[in-house]
């Protein structure tokens, strides 16, 4: 059956490392991180999210694959000069595979998450 959306999957040589990083990723969340899968799981902000999933060459801390929906949980090292430029590569390549990416700080899921979670639902 095919899916209603699509999306690009990493290069064979890098693939078995991205899984274990986001497997990684996925036992050893945030604190921000584990915040928001709570509401996301329990919720789904009305739509379905996976953590830590593999898109091209990057692992999305979440997505919704049917709203083509990244979201990104920054700590402070996403401020330092080229990680900075990092993410502005990153989040030009989602775009231009058609997705959306919105971010916040790990500052912001655990102070508001309220607020968080509207933003989220007004991007779906």
């Amino acid at each position: 059956m095919k899916k209603e959306y699509d999306y690009c999957t990493a290069d064979i040589l890098n693939y078995d490392l991205l899984k274990e990083f986001a497997s990684n990723n996925r036992r050893h969340p945030t604190e921000a991180e584990s915040i928001l899968w709570d509401f996301l799981k329990r919720s789904g902000a009305g739509a379905p999210f996976r953590r830590q999933h593999i898109i091209g060459n990057y692992i999305a801390d979440f997505v919704c694959l049917p709203a083509r929906l990244v979201i990104e949980i920054d700590g402070g090292y996403h401020q330092l000069p080229q990680q900075e430029a990092n993410d502005e590569v990153r989040t030009k390549w989602l775009n231009e595979q058609g997705f959306n990416v919105i971010r916040f700080t790990n500052e912001e899921v655990i102070a508001n998450i309220e607020s968080v979670l509207q933003t989220i639902k007004e991007h779906l």
